[in-house]
Formats: C-alpha cells, structure tokens, sequence
C-alpha cells in the first residue's frame, strides 16, 4: 500500500499560517511526523493562495525534501504551479492530477507524458462526477490508454475512482468498492489510489465510517490511498487490512507494527 500523507494542505488552518508565515520548522515537523508515522509520499498543496500558489508550492517542496527523504506528491490543478513544484524535486515526484476535463487534460499531459513521474488519473471527464461503476471504468479506460501512449508505465499509473458522500446517495459505497475492484482486475498493472474523507460527510463519527471503507477497499484490491498517516486507528486498520488480503508474508508486517505499538490495535 502506497501511502500518501494529506496533512500539509492550505486547506488546513495551521498549514494555511505556517505557509503564509514562512514557517520552514513547522511544516518539516509534519513532514517529519507523516514520514515516520508511515508516509511513502508527502503531499504538498497551496491551493488556497491564488496568485502565489506556484511560489508557494516550490517553497513547500523544498522544505518537506530538506526534513525527510520522501518524495513529494505536489497536489494542483493549476500546471504552471506543478512545474514549479518540479523545478526543484529531488527523485519522482507523484503528480496528483490529471483527469478528462479536456482543459486539465491538455495542459497536464505535456508534464506527465515520458516524465518518469507517479500520476493520479481521476476518473472525471467534463460530464462532472461520475456516479457509477461503468461511468468510471469508461473515464479509466481512456485515461490509462492516452497515459500509456505518451510513455506513461502501467506501474506509475494511480487510478483514483473518486469517493462521493454516501450521505447523499446509499450506492456511493458500492459504486466505488465495485470500480476499484474492476479497475484492478481490468488494466492489469495499474494501481488505485483516492482518498477516503468524502465518504462520510455529513455523518457522525466520520473517522470511523472512513476506516471501514478503507479496509473494504484494500479488500477489492485498492493499494493506495491519500490518508491523515498521524491516524493511528486508521493506520492499523490499513496494516491489518492487507495482511488479511494477503499481501503481508508471514505477517511480517502486522507483527512487527504490533511489536512496534506503532498503531492503535
């Protein structure tokens, strides 16, 4: 399971006054802390500063690769910002995202395209969201044969099948679980890759509804995801999750997290 550490997002007050502030040490701290909670990839996103979101993401860049040894998944839409996120990588960095909306598309391509990068195909198009299985797999399967055609690897590939508020609609779940198991059986090579929060909105205990749909995903074959790593619940569900799916020799995994009380068991 490829994880991807959300926290150092714009979005987030703290990160918002730190990135404003220049704040170097707090954001290597949650850097540090993702990094060591577990965190293949650090995601970095400075949406929320328009007009300055591009210098800001080069600075965030810069200050997560000079606290740990992980790489970056530098989080935009906008491709001016992500080069400037790129310019100053050290290794592969993942790259979230590129979709079917045909103006995201045309102007990430160029980017991505025999890059060496990680990428994380959305399965959106400019019909919006889709909302079942079959509109998902559609979006995926012209995603994936577009990527692969511009030197894109299978295994650099994330599909993210786009998790939608069960709140609003009881087949959500489902529809998702079923894209994610489909996509994995289909396009042999590929990986899957979203994050989870979206799931439970406008739900009590959200943390709790978000567990559960990550352990029923890794069961469909999911094997990554974009997730808070400070989670220690969430962590253990994840560890506990694949080893079951079996992709966890001997338990190795499991029993060495256990030892560790690296996680809430």
């Amino acid at each position: 399971m490829i994880i991807v550490g959300e926290l150092i997002n714009a979005s987030r007050k703290a990160i918002n006054a730190a990135i404003e502030a220049g704040d170097a040490a707090a954001i290597a701290q949650v850097a540090k802390d993702q990094a060591k909670s577990g965190a293949d990839y650090i995601d970095v996103n400075a949406g929320m500063f328009m007009g300055r979101e591009a210098e800001y993401l080069k600075w965030l860049v810069e200050t997560v690769q000079s606290a740990t040894d992980r790489p970056c998944c530098i989080d935009s839409p906008d491709p001016a910002a992500i080069e400037a996120g790129l310019a100053v990588h050290k290794g592969a960095a993942m790259i979230n995202s590129i979709s079917l909306e045909k103006d995201r598309y045309e102007k990430m391509l160029p980017i991505v395209a025999g890059s060496g990068l990680k990428v994380v195909a959305l399965c959106m198009s400019d019909e919006g969201m889709p909302e079942t299985t079959d509109q998902r797999m559609s979006i995926a399967d012209r995603l994936i044969d577009s990527l692969v055609q511009n030197n894109v690897p299978l295994d650099d590939i994330y599909v993210d099948p786009l998790v939608q508020p069960v709140s609003t609609n009881k087949m959500y779940g489902v529809e998702f679980l079923d894209a994610v198991e489909k996509i994995m059986t289909t396009f042999k090579g590929v990986h899957t890759m979203c994050g989870l929060s979206n799931i439970s909105y406008g739900l009590p205990a959200r943390k709790f509804m978000n567990q559960t749909l990550m352990v029923m995903a890794i069961a469909k074959g999911l094997d990554g995801a974009i997730v808070n790593p400070l989670d220690k619940r969430m962590m253990a569900c994840i560890t506990a999750a694949e080893t079951l799916a079996g992709r966890d020799e001997f338990c190795t995994k499991y029993l060495k997290a256990y030892r560790a009380k690296a996680f809430e068991f």
